[in-house]
C-alpha cells in the first residue's frame, strides 16, 4: 500500500538525516559545522540512490553514480569503508571527499551502502583553500584520492591517506582539520549503519529491499506522469558561460518518455569548468524533482525512464586519464557549470527565469588557513511567483558563516552584507535581488574567486527582464579600485577590502500597463 511505502520512504530519509546530524555535531571545520557543506545518503545494493537528507543537490544526485563507479574499480565487502574524491569515479571536485560504507546483515547479505560527501576547505593545490581559478589540470587543484580503503575487514588504517595528504605534489595545508572532519564522516556512516541494521532487524531484509525497489518504481511512474503533462515535441535551449563556452540541450518528450541530449555543448574546457557525468546526473535529477512537485526523496528511480545523452570529450564528460597532471581541471565544473546547466534545462522546459546561476565562490587564505564560502543572490521568477532575494539557489544549499564565527576564526572583518536593491529583473513576476558583501582583511591573503553571470545577464522569460549581472572589485587601502573578472586570483594586503555584488534573478512575464 502507498501508506506503507510512505512510511518506508520516511524511514530511509530519517537514516540519512540522522547521519547528517551526527556529522555536523562531531565535525570541527567551519565548512561542515557552520556552513553545512556536506550530504548524506542511503544507496541500495545495486548502487542506486534511495534516499537522502535534504542537503546539497549537486552532491546528492551524483552519489549513486559514484558508488557504481567505485564498485566497478574496487570491491567493498563487509566491514569495508572506501574514500575517494576522484572525478573519474564520480567525485564532484577534489575538496569534496566521499566516504562509502558497505552494510551487511547478520546473515552476511548485502543490505546497501551508506555514503557521505563533505567539502574540505583545504585539500592542497596551487592556491590556499583548494579552488584555484587558474588550475590547468587536476593535480594543480589538490590532493587526488583514487578509491582506497580507509577500513578493510573492520580494521581502520589512516596512514595511507595521511601519507597522500602530506606527500602529494601540492599537499594539504590543514591535515589536522582534514582528519577531524574525516573522523566525523566515519562516525556519521557508523551511526547510519546502526540505524539501517535496526530497520532490517525490525522488518526483515526482504521487506527493506522490496520497499527500496518500490520507491524507485513509484518515483519513475510519478515522474513519467508529470512529464506527460507537457506537450509532446522537442524543447531546445542554449546558454553561454561568461567565457563564451556553449551549453546546449534538446529535451524530447513523448507521452511521459523523455530524452535529454546535451550534444552541441562545448568540448573539454581548457580551465577548470569541466563537469562529469555524475554532476550532469545531479542537475537532471534536481530539475526533474522540481518538475515533479511531490514529496518524494531524490532517488535514482526519477531517472529510470529518462534517457541521457552526454557527448564524450565534452565539457560535461571529459576524458580522465590515470595521470592526474593529464586530467582536466574540474573545480569550477561542480560549482559553476552545474548552476548554469540547471538554468539551461529550466530554460528548455520553460518553467522559470534564470536564477543567479552561480555560487559566487569566494576563497581566501595563506599558509596558515583556508576559508571558503558560497554567497547568496536572486532566484528567477516563474509563472505565478516572484523570485526570492538573497538566497542560495538550485545546486547549492549551504548556510553562510555567521559574522561572529567568521570574525572570531579568521583574520577578516565583515563590513557590509545587504540586499542589492532592484537587481532582480522586472516583469509580471519579479526576479529576486542579489546582495552586496564587503570584507576587510586583517592579514595578507591570497583570494580566489569563481563566479558566473559577470558578462552575461541571467535571462528573463516570457517577456520578463534580465536580472542584473554580478560584479566584484578590490578597494586597496591606498584608495585604488581594481575590477576583477568572473574567475580570478589576487594577492591582497592587510587593510584591503573585497566587494562582491551578486546577480539578481530574471523576471517572468511582460508587464501590462
Amino acid at each position: 500500500s502507498f501508506t506503507e511505502l510512505e512510511l518506508f520512504m520516511n524511514r530511509f530519509m530519517a537514516i540519512a538525516e540522522d547521519m547528517g546530524t551526527m556529522l555536523q555535531r562531531t565535525s570541527l571545520s567551519v565548512n561542515v559545522k557552520e556552513r553545512l557543506d556536506f550530504s548524506c545518503a542511503l544507496v541500495d545494493a545495486h548502487g542506486e540512490l534511495i534516499a537522502n537528507a535534504p542537503h546539497i543537490p549537486v552532491h546528492l544526485g551524483s552519489l549513486g553514480v559514484c558508488v557504481r563507479k567505485v564498485l566497478a574499480k574496487i570491491s567493498i565487502q563487509k566491514g569495508d569503508v572506501i574514500i575517494t574524491n576522484h572525478p573519474k569515479y564520480g567525485g564532484s571536485h577534489l575538496p569534496d571527499l566521499t566516504m562509502i560504507s558497505a552494510v551487511y546483515s547478520s546473515g552476511n547479505q548485502l543490505i546497501g551502502y551508506l555514503v557521505n560527501r563533505c567539502h574540505h576547505a583545504e585539500i592542497g593545490g596551487i592556491r590556499p583553500a583548494s579552488m584555484p581559478p587558474d588550475a590547468k589540470n587536476l593535480a594543480e587543484e589538490g590532493v587526488v584520492i583514487p578509491p582506497m580503503y580507509l577500513v578493510k575487514d573492520g580494521v581502520l588504517d589512516w596512514q595511507p591517506l595521511i601519507d597522500l595528504l602530506k606527500n602529494s605534489p601540492y599537499p594539504s595545508r590543514s591535515i589536522d582539520e582534514n582528519m577531524a572532519d574525516l573522523n566525523a564522516a566515519l562516525a556519521a556512516n557508523r551511526s547510519g549503519e546502526k540505524a539501517l541494521l535496526h530497520l532490517v532487524t525490525q522488518y526483515g531484509l526482504g521487506k527493506v529491499h522490496k520497499y527500496m525497489d518500490l520507491l524507485k518504481n513509484y518515483s519513475a511512474e510519478r515522474m513519467s506522469n508529470a512529464l506527460a503533462k507537457f506537450k509532446n515535441g522537442d524543447y531546445f535551449a542554449t546558454e553561454h558561460l561568461d567565457d563564451g563556452t556553449v551549453l546546449q540541450v534538446k529535451v524530447s518528450l513523448e507521452n511521459g518518455n523523455c530524452t535529454i541530449d546535451f550534444t552541441g555543448s562545448s568540448g573539454t574546457h581548457k580551465g577548470n569548468l569541466n563537469a562529469n557525468d555524475a554532476i550532469v546526473n545531479s542537475v537532471v535529477m534536481y530539475v526533474l524533482r522540481v518538475i515533479l512537485q511531490e514529496k518524494v526523496p531524490l532517488n535514482d528511480g526519477l531517472l529510470q525512464k529518462i534517457k541521457l545523452v552526454i557527448p564524450s570529450e565534452s565539457i560535461l564528460n571529459p576524458n580522465f586519464s590515470d595521470d592526474n597532471s593529464e586530467c582536466p581541471a574540474v573545480v569550477g565544473g561542480n560549482v559553476e557549470l552545474s548552476q548554469r546547466l540547471t538554468d539551461t534545462l529550466f530554460k528548455a522546459f520553460g518553467i522559470m527565469a534564470c536564477s543567479q546561476g552561480t555560487m559566487n565562490n569566494l576563497l581566501f587564505g595563506n599558509e596558515n588557513f583556508g576559508y571558503y564560502e558560497t554567497i547568496c543572490g536572486g532566484s528567477g521568477a516563474g509563472n505565478g511567483f516572484n523570485g526570492a532575494s538573497a538566497v542560495h539557489t538550485h545546486m547549492t544549499n549551504t548556510r553562510i558563516t555567521d559574522p561572529e564565527i567568521f570574525e572570531l576564526r579568521y583574520p577578516a572583518r565583515l563590513k557590509r552584507f545587504e540586499i542589492r536593491k532592484n537587481s532582480g529583473g522586472n516583469g509580471r513576476f519579479r526576479g529576486g535581488d542579489g546582495i552586496i558583501r564587503e570584507i576587510i582583511f586583517e592579514e595578507n591573503v591570497e583570494v580566489s574567486i569563481l563566479t558566473q553571470h559577470r558578462n552575461n545577464a541571467p535571462y528573463g522569460m516570457n517577456g520578463g527582464q534580465d536580472g542584473t549581472k554580478g560584479e566584484q572589485f578590490v578597494l586597496k587601502s591606498t584608495g585604488e579600485k581594481i575590477l576583477l573578472g568572473h574567475s580570478e586570483g589576487i594577492s591582497l594586503q592587510k587593510g584591503d577590502s573585497l566587494v562582491m555584488k551578486t546577480p539578481g534573478g530574471g523576471g517572468f512575464g511582460a508587464i501590462f500597463n
